[in-house]
């Protein structure tokens, strides 16, 4: 059985030193600023980039996820949460 939207997302929380929330809900800046350092996205870490521009980083980051779409801000799928996931069990071994 492939895991939930939460269950990913709480995944990736661990991965990158964040908390695991109880109930569903989407990243907040801080977790997206910790998945972007993880996965080695490209953002400016001296200013305070927006949740869309950090997900564009992010996607563009991961391979298999295109980061130039026209829906690149626009809060993770399913899918992008698997790749996201992936990629970084994939740094922890």
């Amino acid at each position: 059985m492939s895991p939930t939207v939460h269950a990913l997302r709480n995944e990736i929380r661990v991965s990158v030193g964040r908390f695991e929330r109880e109930v569903s809900s989407s990243f907040t800046k801080e977790a997206l600023s910790a998945i972007c350092d993880a996965v080695d996205a490209d953002i400016d870490a001296d200013s305070q980039p927006s949740k869309p521009a950090m997900r564009t980083a992010i996607r563009g980051a991961v391979e298999g996820l295109d980061g130039d779409g026209e829906d690149s801000g626009d809060s993770f799928r399913k899918a992008d949460l698997q790749a996201i996931a992936e990629e970084l069990r994939d740094d922890e071994q």
